[in-house]
């Protein structure tokens, strides 16, 4: 299978790689380590396109391969002490004409990109996926769930999100 696992990788490079980039910020917050997972993300997806016979869509085994390695890479760094996120997407931004709003909004952002990582790992990834717009049954088909309870997942998640998201501590 290999020239077309290669290009069935070079596809899905393509078509998915600014949404595994998200991914993996959004597993791991320093910057080098989030390279290193990108780079697993990547080589797992390219080893398993070898067993890929299309009973799902390539964008659903895409996220599931991605998602399977974001989850096991939390495992393993569980006592690992947590940093803040350096959101490099936010520099690249162009410049505000508010200053302040802009500040506002980077720190909301912040906030919110800690929330998620905060998250257990199955919640983490219903989050991430709704956030890439994968509609319930996308998720379910990824997550192992049904499509109803990824429905209350995100319910629930998005509810204490926003919660936490207003009654939190502003710096």
């Amino acid at each position: 299978m290999g020239a077309e696992q290669d290009q069935l990788y070079r596809e899905a490079a393509a078509q998915f790689g600014a949404a595994l980039e998200r991914l993996a910020r959004a597993y791991e917050a320093d910057a080098g380590r989030r390279e290193d997972l990108l780079q697993d993300i990547h080589l797992q997806v390219w080893r398993s396109l070898g067993g890929f016979d299309g009973r799902c869509s390539l964008r659903t085994w895409v996220y599931r391969v991605a998602h399977n390695v974001g989850a096991s890479h939390v495992a393993r760094d569980r006592r690992r002490p947590r940093t803040f996120l350096d959101l490099e997407a936010l520099e690249a931004m162009p410049a505000s004409d508010d200053p302040e709003a802009e500040a506002g909004e980077r720190h909301a952002l912040e906030r919110l990109t800690a929330l998620i990582q905060a998250l257990k790992p199955l919640d983490r990834q219903v989050m991430l996926l709704w956030l890439e717009g994968l509609d319930l049954a996308g998720i379910a088909e990824v997550s192992g769930l049904t499509a109803n309870a990824v429905g209350v997942k995100v319910h629930r998640i998005k509810g204490a999100l926003a919660r936490q998201f207003e009654g939190g501590v502003h710096a």
